[in-house]
C-alpha cells in the first residue's frame, strides 16, 4: 500500500493543536500522508469529493478521522453525524481528539458512533 493510500485527515482549526498533532505524528515515526481540514465544511468536502476536493479520488478514504468538536462553518459533531449517515463514510474509524471536558460532549459523540474520544494535553509531552 502506497503512503498516499494511508492518509489520516486532521479536522482542527487551532494552528497550534495542529503543529503539536503533526509533531506527535513525527516523534513516534507516523509515515502516514496528513490532510488538515481546518474547519467542519473542508472536512465534509474532503469526504465527499465537493467543493475545493471535487474530483478528488474517492476510492482512497481516510485510514482514520481525528476529529476537534469546536470547529467553524459546521461543528464537529454535525461531521460526525454526516459521516455516519453516508453509507460510504460510515464505517472510517473517527476518534474525536478536543479540549472539550463537557460530559454532554462525550455523550453525544459516543452515540453518534465515535470509535473513540481523547480530550488534547495540555503539554507536548503529553500529547
Amino acid at each position: 500500500m502506497k503512503n498516499s493510500e494511508r492518509i489520516i485527515l486532521l479536522v482542527e482549526d487551532n494552528p497550534d493543536d495542529e503543529l503539536l498533532t503533526l509533531m506527535a505524528f513525527k516523534d513516534n515515526n507516523i509515515t502516514n500522508d496528513v490532510i488538515v481540514a481546518r474547519d467542519g465544511e473542508e472536512a465534509l468536502d474532503y469526504l465527499f469529493g465537493t467543493g475545493m476536493y471535487k474530483g478528488r479520488d474517492l476510492s482512497i478514504p481516510p485510514q482514520v478521522i481525528l476529529l476537534d468538536l469546536k470547529l467553524p462553518k459546521v461543528d464537529g459533531l454535525e461531521v460526525l453525524r454526516k459521516i455516519r449517515s453516508n453509507s460510504v463514510t460510515k464505517i472510517l474509524p473517527v476518534v474525536i481528539l478536543t479540549s472539550s471536558k463537557e460530559e454532554v460532549d462525550i455523550v453525544n459523540s459516543y452515540q453518534l458512533g465515535a470509535n473513540s474520544y481523547i480530550r488534547k494535553p495540555v503539554d507536548f509531552e503529553q500529547f
